[in-house]
């Protein structure tokens, strides 16, 4: 008899409760947490468990919720700040950046700042140009503050479950092609580390580094790459902030090749970040230059056709991983 998996928003709200069962200090802001159980149905019924006080609706005001959240966390509480959509969030950057990241260092380890910042993101389909952000990028050179992109129901779990928990504000990136990918979920109370990659494939000839969304376009096309005998090392970053380069520089000796794989903007994304401390670190390691596949520097079409054309496809991955393996033999 077949085990019924769990979808990706259910894993992620099961983290929440949890979590809220666990330490009343957890707490959730944001527009429509409350009665309506979030844009995407991450907190349904959680206003009917813990009240108003914990699940709080808040205006649309993103700048205020997030700046509350702050000095909640200052006070003790552990908040979660839902982003109906991450792009929205751009307007409580100063919040994020100038408070929840320097708090801690300004007021000389007086104040801890334990938020978590996570909604929906990424380039869904037909969302057009404003909700199709990938905020990754604006975010990293932000000091004071992890980032972290779940991809599976199992990973958004125990990521959501170590956000919660740290100490440190998380800014928690999900994307909203993902929330009904469904998995079966380990049991008992499981975390993952914040500042981990996961290796999801071993591999010898080329290593594939890559993270939410991307990381399943890259399984299908290593498929086709198996085909033809490339045998792919695939690296799911999960930690965008910090990276976990210990992880990445073990596979790029083994493998001497490396392509990273991303639907953030080309100019000054996670990619350029990743080359740079790749050839920083790893230069003698190389036996090919390292190639990133990223997103056209354009805000997002509405037109489907459009916005395919402006994001990777799994075809892509395969001719840049046959170029880069037939040049370094």
């Amino acid at each position: 008899m077949a085990v019924e998996g769990t979808l990706l928003f259910n894993a992620l709200r099961e983290a929440i409760d949890e979590e809220m069962a666990r330490d009343s200090h957890v707490c959730v802001f944001g527009e429509d947490v409350g009665q309506y159980g979030g844009s995407y149905k991450v907190t349904k019924d959680l206003y009917e468990k813990y009240g108003e006080l914990r699940v709080l609706d808040t205006p649309i005001a993103e700048n205020s919720f997030t700046g509350m959240a702050v000095g909640a966390a200052m006070t003790g509480l552990r908040p979660i700040v839902e982003g109906m959509n991450m792009g929205f969030l751009l307007l409580a950057f100063n919040q994020i950046s100038n408070n929840m990241g320097m708090l801690r260092y300004t007021s000389g380890g007086n104040f801890k700042i334990p938020a978590v910042v996570r909604g929906p993101g990424g380039v869904g389909r037909q969302l057009g140009a404003e909700h199709s952000q990938r905020l990754e990028a604006y975010f990293h050179a932000v000091p004071g503050i992890k980032i972290v992109a779940c991809s599976t129901p199992t990973n958004a779990k125990g990521l959501m479950k170590a956000a919660i928990r740290d100490d440190n504000p998380v800014l928690f990136f999900e994307h909203v092609l993902l929330y009904n990918l469904s998995e079966v979920l380990p049991k008992g109370d499981y975390l993952c580390a914040l500042d981990q990659a996961d290796v999801v494939k071993q591999g010898t000839d080329l290593t594939i580094l890559t993270y939410s969304r991307m990381r399943h376009h890259c399984l299908k096309a290593i498929e086709q790459l198996e085909e033809t005998g490339i045998d792919v090392e695939l690296i799911d970053l999960i930690s965008l902030k910090p990276f976990d380069m210990t992880t990445i520089s073990r596979s790029i000796g083994k493998t001497h090749k490396v392509l990273i794989v991303e639907e953030c903007m080309k100019t000054g994304g996670i990619g350029a970040e990743l080359i740079a401390l790749i050839t920083e670190q790893c230069f003698d390691d190389l036996d090919a230059r390292p190639l990133r596949l990223s997103s056209q520097d354009i805000p997002t079409p509405y037109n489907g056709k459009l916005e395919n054309l402006t994001i990777i496809q799994p075809h892509q991955i395969v001719d840049a991983a046959k170029e880069i393996v037939n040049k370094g033999l």
